[in-house]
């Protein structure tokens, strides 16, 4: 459940900072491809965050919370990129 409630903060976290991006720039034809840019870059660090905690104070090892790392991490990506390759 911790996880999808992750995955789901990515979600949020990219369509908060799509509005962002458009309020700053006020065109909402605007390029969205530097806010897809910040966005995963920030989630990167973020999710990379979650695994420490899960190694350093749920005591699992790095083999255990890779894969978990990379399902918070590339899902949220990979949605993120597609949309915006397809549909923005």
């Amino acid at each position: 459940m911790r996880t999808l409630i992750i995955i789901l903060g990515g979600f949020a976290l990219w369509g908060a900072s799509l509005g962002i991006a458009r309020l700053i720039s006020g065109s909402p034809a605007s390029s969205t491809w530097p806010p897809t840019v910040v966005f995963t870059v920030l989630w990167f660090v973020l999710a990379g965050a979650n695994m420490w905690v899960g190694i350093s104070q749920a005591g699992y090892s790095f083999r255990e919370e890779l894969p978990i790392f990379l399902l918070i991490f590339l899902l949220p990506v990979a949605v993120a990129i597609l949309v915006k390759w397809k549909f923005l």
